[in-house]
């Protein structure tokens, strides 16, 4: 692996994605295919003879642990990882729960396919009353309460994740630091926007697959060339 590569992969299939559930910051265990699913993408790595020196996660587990399968299978379990987050999921506010089936008769196709893709629209929002509040969870107790979301759109999630790639992951990769990320579909939505200068027609387009690695390449000004996923 050359230190101008990054790669990123999301979680491996949850409890709620299997049963087709908007997850957001509920943290949803990883279910056996999940776990099945972080383990190929470790032997995909393993093949290509990856190796790192840095790991990045959310502070949810079925990122975790997608992350704690693959340092296993590639014996690197001894990697320093950073747990954040501003790597979270969106979170999908008062969606979050509901079966998007039932979501998409109830609401319309139109308007739920906004609500998972589009840049700008917000799904409905909770208020700090309800019991989906991260508020009430101690992983989020150092965060002022302006800081934790009643509900994002993919542009209040690039928000906080493009923030933490510039201050904390960028200078690293900077560093030659070779480095793998575990995050979630539109954390890595918002991130490969960013890098790859995604109009909004276009990242609506794109629906990253569980744990499937992403490999980007950058060139001597850190600017990304091109992006692919490994098969």
């Amino acid at each position: 692996m050359t230190n101008k590569k990054l790669v990123m992969i999301r979680h491996g299939e949850s409890q709620w994605n299997k049963l087709n559930k908007f997850t957001g910051w509920y943290d949803s265990e990883l279910s056996e295919l999940g776990k099945k699913e972080a383990k190929i993408a470790a032997l995909l790595l393993k093949k290509e003879k990856f190796i790192f020196d840095l790991a990045y996660s959310s502070v949810l587990q079925r990122a975790i642990h997608t992350l704690w399968y693959i340092l296993k299978e590639l014996n690197q379990t001894w990697l320093s990882v950073e747990k954040s987050w501003r790597l979270n999921e969106r979170h999908y506010g008062a969606l979050q729960g509901l079966n998007k089936t039932e979501t998409a008769l109830k609401f319309g196709n139109k308007k739920v396919m906004l609500w998972r893709r589009s840049v700008e629209v917000l799904p409905p929002q909770i208020n700090i009353t309800d019991d989906r509040f991260p508020g009430n969870d101690i992983r989020y107790s150092h965060l002022k309460i302006d800081e934790i979301p009643l509900g994002e759109s993919l542009y209040l999630t690039s928000k906080r994740v493009i923030p933490y790639w510039e201050n904390t992951i960028l200078p690293q990769l900077k560093n030659n630091k070779r480095i793998l990320i575990v995050a979630h579909g539109n954390s890595l939505r918002a991130l490969m926007q960013y890098l790859n200068n995604l109009d909004d027609e276009n990242i609506m387009k794109l629906n990253i697959p569980t744990a499937v690695p992403i490999v980007l390449e950058f060139d001597k000004k850190w600017i990304p060339l091109t992006w692919h996923y490994l098969k």
